[in-house]
């Protein structure tokens, strides 16, 4: 039975249900499925199949198989393509940041590379692959003017652009955006207070920056540069239409070893390899979280 508030409110039954279902639980249910289905369903099985052979004993031979030289080239190659590019992303990026910090944020320019940004970001996979072969591959615009035109062969060392180091380009070219969209909340949170109190005391513009502007982006900075590495890491699509050499970072050896079990001998080293790129990606994003704390000291 329900009864009535003396205070002539509704009853509190039907006040507990609405309480219940305006909840701010269930708005974050659709999101706790995303992650379940595509996060941590992918990682259980990653972790299940790493340890297991192929009729379903546990074995600890898949995770020997990382000790492997090809393997282990494979995780070097990709460490080094990610960190290349996420640092050259990274510091381009925050140069434009800080090109555009003097603008009005609902102006045009600002609001033009903010769109733009927002696109390329997400502009990879086999369209970005193919722009790049129409523009600088082997028969790609820029390559037939540059050799016709100015005697110019960029690949007379070699077809670098379809091996694993012609992969910074593209990276690079979805790196740069996403730095300016991650990295330009951090920069606006500069409080002009802090400048003025500096050139109050006598501090020059090179003394601002020195001493209060670099130390309090440092964290953001260093959080971006993890968030672009973990981009590039994770990258599949347009390395796997770009390289001719399909196997030379991790996730194209994991294609490969989902497609022939006899890699290495071994079967369910997809699950090895996939379980090693985990580690990687949890002690990256375990870094980046330690540094969004202590960033977000001064943003508040």
């Amino acid at each position: 039975m329900t009864t009535v508030d003396p205070r002539g409110s509704a009853p509190r039954g039907s006040t507990r249900t609405a309480g219940l279902i305006s909840s701010p639980v269930w708005g974050i249910v659709p999101f706790a499925l995303y992650v379940l289905l595509f996060l941590g369903l992918p990682t259980a099985i990653a972790l299940g199949t790493g340890f297991v052979d192929g009729e379903g004993a546990f074995t600890l031979d898949n995770l020997a198989a990382l000790g492997d030289p090809f393997v282990v080239s494979g995780f070097t190659t990709s460490i080094v393509l990610s960190a290349v590019t996420a640092l050259i992303g990274a510091v381009l990026g925050a140069l434009v940041c800080y090109a555009l910090i003097g603008t009005r944020p609902e102006g045009p320019l600002r609001s033009g590379i903010d769109a733009v940004s927002g696109v390329l970001a997400q502009f990879g996979g086999v369209m970005l692959a193919f722009a790049f072969v129409a523009t600088i591959g082997i028969q790609g615009f820029i390559t037939v003017l540059l050799r016709d035109q100015f005697g110019i062969d960029i690949f007379a060392d070699g077809v670098w652009l379809y091996e694993a180091p012609g992969l910074v380009l593209p990276y690079i070219y979805f790196q740069v955006p996403l730095m300016i969209i991650i990295f330009m909340p951090a920069l606006e949170a500069l409080k002009p207070q802090w400048a003025e109190a500096s050139a109050t005391l006598g501090g020059t513009t090179a003394t601002f920056w020195w001493r209060i502007g670099f130390p309090v982006l440092a964290p953001s900075f260093l959080g971006s540069l993890l968030l672009l590495f973990a981009n590039a890491f994770s990258s599949y699509a347009t390395a796997a239409a770009l390289t001719s050499q399909g196997q030379s970072i991790v996730p194209l050896q994991i294609r490969a070893a989902l497609t022939s079990e006899t890699l290495l001998g071994r079967e369910n080293l997809a699950g090895a390899l996939a379980l090693g790129m985990i580690v990687v990606m949890a002690v990256v994003m375990t870094l980046y979280a330690l540094l969004q704390r202590r960033a977000s000291r001064w943003q508040r």
